[in-house]
């Protein structure tokens, strides 16, 4: 049977080369576009891209294997010979895909990022709450009371923790805005309650603080204070429940119970004279001691102090990265970190509500408040 002769169109090979160099000329471009990302893309993304501009460049794994204890080559190691017998063209190729769909994803977020409702949290009227790079910022929004906190905001608070511990983000953030962190208790809590509700008001308040208190002692996840101007009472008892807590050095820590004739919340007895000592801790909870920014991370309650110039810079710096590390081992570690201390924070919770139910009843405390309102009206 004759052998008839095999005739490779010239056009074919014309089109091959024209591929090879356009794979080249976009392998090229793919390198300079990397550079130019500003979003770290994450380690195993970086190990596909090592992987691929090895096999672009020298073809089919060929290193030796590193031990099992060099961790980072072995990685590296894996990810090229995973690569099999990919040819250098298609490998280009995949690279530059890989790189063009990063590019694509970081100029989407930009975008989204330059939209100020991005992320924001519907149904509350007391606070802006918002999910952006892995972080749960819940922001007190009551500027012009100094952000006082009233049985709404307590509802919206202990609401907003709920959907932060559930959500997909790794690290949930407190603070204030404007002027103030927290000027603590609303006192218009405690007006236009007539004599007949006192009770009713005096339990109903002791339940749903000791409910707020309780979202702090069980929430899963890091939960850090950004305390961005004076913080008073309940604002101040908390934040020994935070895992964190930067301040600016504006700011001042001031727990006026006695002055009011109450008694210390937020698990503050049990907690302050732990972390600052009971004279320390005594000086703050029953002679009104109000704390520098400074005293109050010499003391261990704040852990680091920032400019105010320069605070929130800083800060949201340092939280991005924190928010970058793995979800889950935060988490977890932060119930180890707690798990012990649960069951004696709920116990202390509960006996300061009963006690400050006493308290709320009590003439003396009434009229501890009677006498801040006239002092103040007249300021």
């Amino acid at each position: 049977r004759p052998t008839q002769a095999v005739c490779i169109p010239a056009i074919h090979l014309h089109m091959t080369a024209a591929t090879m160099q356009v794979s080249q000329k976009d392998f090229e471009k793919a390198q300079e576009q990397l550079k130019l990302l500003k979003k770290d893309p994450g380690n195993e993304t970086k190990l596909k891209l090592y992987a691929l501009f090895k096999q672009a460049t020298e073809g089919p794994c060929n290193a030796p294997k590193p031990g099992m204890l060099d961790f980072v080559k072995k990685a590296k190691w894996d990810a090229w010979n995973s690569l099999g017998s990919l040819s250098q063209d298609n490998a280009r190729q995949k690279y530059a895909e890989l790189v063009s769909s990063l590019v694509s994803a970081e100029s989407a977020s930009q975008k989204k990022e330059a939209s100020p409702e991005e992320g924001r949290h519907d149904g509350y009227e007391t606070l802006i709450v918002t999910t952006k790079n892995n972080i749960t910022k819940i922001m007190f929004n009551r500027p012009d009371r100094k952000n006082a906190i009233n049985h709404q905001m307590y509802r919206e608070i202990i609401k907003a923790l709920e959907e932060a511990g559930k959500n997909d983000s790794t690290i949930a953030v407190i603070t204030g805005n404007g002027d103030y962190y927290s000027s603590g208790n609303d006192l218009t809590n405690f007006t236009n309650v007539q004599p007949g509700e006192m009770e009713k008001m005096a339990k109903d308040g002791a339940v749903l603080l000791k409910e707020f208190v309780g979202h702090f002692i069980d929430f899963p996840k890091p939960l850090i204070a950004v305390v961005n101007g004076p913080a008073i009472g309940i604002c101040v008892t908390v934040l020994a429940l935070c895992d964190l807590v930067y301040a600016s050095d504006r700011a001042t820590f001031h727990s006026p119970f006695s002055q009011l004739g109450q008694s210390p919340e937020g698990c503050s007895s049990y907690l302050f004279p732990k972390i600052m000592g009971l004279a320390k801790a005594s000086e703050m909870l029953l002679f009104n001691k109000k704390l520098t920014a400074a005293e109050a991370c010499a003391q261990g309650l704040v852990t680091e102090v920032f400019p105010d110039s320069s605070f929130q810079k800083e800060v949201w710096a340092r939280l991005e990265a924190y928010a970058s590390l793995p979800k889950n081992s935060l988490a977890v570690s932060k119930q180890l970190l707690r798990s012990m201390e649960k069951e004696k924070l709920h116990a202390v919770n509960s006996r300061e509500c009963e006690v400050l139910t006493e308290r709320w009843l009590s003439d003396e405390c009434v009229n501890a408040i009677v006498s801040f309102f006239q002092k103040k009206s007249k300021l």
